[in-house]
């Protein structure tokens, strides 16, 4: 069983691709640098709540998507 920062960066790089846009594209959105997208996609970032509710809100999808495994 994976963690779940480890479906944070899962899930936030699918989402952000469904929607094709760049890690500087949903960084500008969200309000956070590209560096910190980049680094939650890989996972060597844990994403603390704020940022998370950022992301979760430039991508239109709940925070609970992000953290959530796959079904």
């Amino acid at each position: 069983m994976q963690t779940p920062v480890a479906h944070v960066g899962k899930n936030l790089r699918l989402l952000r691709q469904r929607q094709a846009l760049t890690q500087a594209q949903l960084a500008e959105k969200a309000g956070v640098t590209a560096a910190t997208v980049a680094r939650c996609e890989r996972n060597e970032r844990q994403p603390n709540m704020s940022t998370l509710a950022k992301l979760a809100k430039a991508l239109g999808v709940p925070p609970a998507e992000l953290i959530e495994e796959e079904k």
